[in-house]
């Protein structure tokens, strides 16, 4: 028996091989040109997230996950999947994919470097801007800074000050204001709202699950008969883009969610 662990973020999957981008629901793909959405003018919420609408989610398929493994291959680590000392004591064979090697130390440069090369010409120069403690604020200036995109990034005050210096590092405008990420968001969509910057929700848009599931391709490329993936579960982004990718070429490949109770109520 062989199993995958990520080394880091559920969603349920669909019977059909697609993801609902929203609430971090797992079902046709993404085209920008066609299908970016737009708020509602009829909407007065100012906190309303388009790409987050749960009247009218935004699907992606394993072509957009496909599309998106081609854009990144040059700037984004292929990280390797090492079989584990672990094997020998549970008598299977278990393999650690190691994604605390990319240069920000987490899976989230996939999703960010992928939706921010998406990005339409006009929206790169007014910039993005988003809600995070850490790791999605972190891939999103390093990645932003190097395409010569604006970042904003709101962090909560409990943020570590190592990951907020590292964010300002890269020339993100960090906005540490908020008691918690809900707060952050709120705030980060107001200003958004203002400003024109484009919200990027770390672990709900259709491009950030597309860019995550990359890493599942990756899995079924370098290790042969796979019996199930275990991924651990954050928001939910890593394992909705990840078990879309490998199901949809292995289906009978199981994929296990692993996290703790407050994040299953959160999600």
């Amino acid at each position: 028996m062989k199993t995958v662990h990520s080394k880091y973020s559920s969603e349920t999957e669909s019977q059909n091989g697609t993801v609902d981008s929203m609430e971090s629901e797992v079902g046709s793909g993404v085209d920008d040109s066609d299908n970016e959405p737009t708020a509602d003018s009829d909407n007065d919420d100012i906190t309303f997230d388009p790409w987050c609408d749960p009247a009218n989610p935004v699907k992606i398929i394993f072509q957009d996950i496909s599309m998106a493994a081609y854009k990144i291959k040059n700037d984004i680590l292929r990280t390797p999947c090492s079989l584990s000392h672990m094997s020998n004591m549970t008598g299977m064979d278990i393999f650690l994919k190691k994604e605390f090697l990319h240069h920000t130390g987490s899976f989230k440069e996939r999703g960010a470097r992928y939706t921010l090369l998406m990005l339409p010409e006009q929206q790169r120069n007014r910039g993005v801007i988003t809600a995070s403690a850490g790791n999605h604020a972190l891939a999103l200036s390093y990645h932003g800074h190097g395409l010569g995109i604006p970042v904003t990034v709101v962090m909560p005050i409990v943020a570590p000050l190592m990951k907020v210096q590292l964010c300002r590092s890269n020339g993100a405008n960090v906005i540490v204001k908020g008691q918690h990420i809900g707060e952050c968001k709120e705030i980060a969509l107001h200003i958004a709202k203002d400003t024109g910057q484009v919200y990027i929700n770390g672990y709900d848009h259709p491009h950030i699950l597309a860019g995550q599931g990359t890493m599942g391709l990756e899995i079924v490329e370098d290790i042969p008969n796979i019996d199930a993936v275990v991924i651990p579960v954050g928001g939910g982004g890593l394992i909705a883009g990840t078990a879309l990718a490998i199901k949809s070429l292995l289906p009978e490949v199981n994929s296990i969610e692993i996290g703790r109770a407050s994040c299953r109520e959160r999600v």
